[in-house]
């Protein structure tokens, strides 16, 4: 079937009339200058009568940490892409083919509404989601396909002389917690870790630093616990650059056991989301751990703890896609207490959580013209078939790259069908994708007559608009309108014509007349 794009492209020469709703969403405002110049081109838009479409525009989670049989909210938006209001739309969330969530929503024509579901991941492996909406007339897009994959254990590594959050993290069943010393850190095993926790290393090598800022670059997350020693601050110095920390101030040291002097840390906020879901009802009377801090940092980074005088005791700081984190004071008993406070097993769980990133979005958009997957390690070379898409019977060969662990997917030209698409590798399912439709299909937003001439005016005089959508009798009157003048052309010339052969005949009939007349 033509579309309406390459009907208006198209450069024959012969009039074309083209009935059509003339959907915004398939032809943008500035193509219509480059519609054809010659030959006659009639526009007949096609009046529909007004209605809804409620479509889901996004969904997305409050936490990308997912774990199974525990609840996390769901985010829906909804838009409205009709031009009447939608009014009480039931929408459904299905979980596999368990309903997992139900509600009904009223949304405004060409407006936005975001609702929250409760969902429950009901185990460890790969969720196939929907959201259906159930607004009729229109029904194309009514069902949203996403997936949800629980998150695998967080991988942590301690660097030190000692373990100390060994018993944080090894009780736990989302850690997997691994400890190593400065001189024998396998740098492998740091690839792999979504957190690393450098606690008081003396000195920094070059070839250490390199590693944590890489593992900053590709995502994860970096916690730095500074010693006290004033020989370590040079190397400290050159990681805190690598890692896009500026304007350390280390502390001098002073008198006492320490050197320095101790303080409170403050009461933390909670609102600050770095403790949703941490922080209970606090009671008015709270002993927060003391620590003498040996370096203050700049303003760079957003404090999660801060100290009585209002500097950083915790601050984060974003590096690319991942985050680093740094202590003021070291962990020693000597300069702090917060190993043995409450509050240190909350502070190191949320950490760790923050260091996971989900490599796979929710869902894609069949427009969508590449994707990035994260592939396991020794997946081997790519050649032209080894990742498949598989729908149901159909199965598609994208174009494929793998680079640095990164599978990179071009969608191809005829995947048009929304719905689960299964990866594969030699036959191996790996993971399922969930595709949509373009946002703009959803959208019946469509040009008037009016507007069509103002878009085509002045520049197109061999276009003409209709009024009156599709209705019989306007064409007909209009190419009764175009096409009458030359055949009252035509009959003109035929009734000259025949005047002319009468007086031809008149003229030189006469001579034959009078000879009969002669004879007789």
């Amino acid at each position: 079937m033509t579309s309406v794009r390459e009907a208006l492209q198209d450069e024959q020469q012969g009039p074309l009339y083209l009935f059509s709703d003339f959907q915004k969403n398939e032809v943008p405002p500035q193509f219509w200058q480059h519609v054809r110049q010659r030959g006659e081109v009639v526009l007949v838009p096609q009046v529909a009568r007004p209605v809804g479409n409620m479509y889901v525009d996004s969904v997305w989670l409050n936490d990308a940490f997912v774990r199974a049989h525990t609840t996390v909210g769901l985010h829906i938006r909804l838009r409205n892409g009709g031009s009447e209001t939608v009014a009480d739309c039931p929408v459904k969330v299905l979980l596999g083919s368990q309903q997992a969530a139900t509600f009904q929503v009223t949304v405004g024509a060409g407006q936005l509404r975001e609702v929250t579901a409760q969902v429950q991941v009901p185990d460890t492996s790969l969720a196939l989601g929907r959201v259906v909406t159930s607004d009729v007339p229109v029904t194309f897009d009514n069902t949203y396909y996403f997936t949800m994959q629980p998150a695998a254990a967080i991988r942590v590594l301690e660097i030190g002389a000692e373990p100390v959050t060994k018993q944080a993290y090894e009780g736990e069943s989302l850690f997997i917690y691994s400890f190593a010393k400065p001189h024998a850190v396998n740098y492998n095993e740091m690839r792999r870790a979504n957190l690393v926790v450098l606690r008081e290393v003396p000195q920094v090598d070059a070839g250490l630093r390199e590693a944590l800022a890489a593992v900053v670059r590709r995502g994860g997350s970096v916690v730095v616990v500074p010693p006290a020693s004033p020989a370590a601050r040079g190397t400290y110095h050159e990681l805190f650059r690598m890692l896009g920390i500026a304007g350390e101030q280390w502390e001098l040291p002073g008198p006492g056991a320490s050197g320095l002097a101790r303080q409170e840390v403050a009461l933390p906020n909670a609102g600050n989301p770095f403790f949703k879901d941490v922080l209970g009802a606090q009671p008015r009377q709270v002993v927060m751990p003391t620590v003498a801090p040996v370096v203050r940092l700049g303003r760079g980074g957003t404090d999660i703890l801060r100290l009585r005088d209002g500097d950083g005791y915790l601050t984060e700081f974003t590096s690319g896609s991942g985050r680093a984190y740094v202590f003021a004071a070291p962990f020693a008993k000597e300069y702090s207490d917060f190993t043995a406070h409450a509050l240190f097993v909350p502070v190191l769980y949320r950490l760790a959580m923050l260091s996971y990133h989900s490599d796979q979005p929710l869902a894609y958009r069949l427009n969508a013209p590449a994707l990035t997957l994260t592939v396991p390690a020794g997946s081997g070379a790519v050649d032209e078939a080894s990742y498949r898409l598989v729908h149901d019977s159909l199965t598609y060969i994208p174009a494929q790259r793998l680079l640095g662990g990164q599978l990179h997917l071009d969608v191809p030209t005829g995947l048009t069908t929304p719905g689960f698409y299964e990866v594969t590798k030699q036959g191996k399912g790996l993971t399922t994708l969930a595709f949509n439709m373009a946002k703009r299909e959803s959208e019946l937003a469509a040009y008037s007559a009016a507007e069509l001439r103002q878009l085509l005016r002045p520049t197109h005089p061999n276009v003409q608009v209709l009024e009156g959508g599709a209705q019989p009798e306007v064409v007909a009157r209009y190419r009764a309108e175009q096409t009458g003048r030359p055949l009252w052309r035509y009959c003109l010339l035929l009734a000259l014509a025949c005047l002319l052969a009468e007086a031809l005949l008149l003229r030189f009939g006469r001579p034959h007349a009078s000879t009969a007349s002669a004879a007789a």
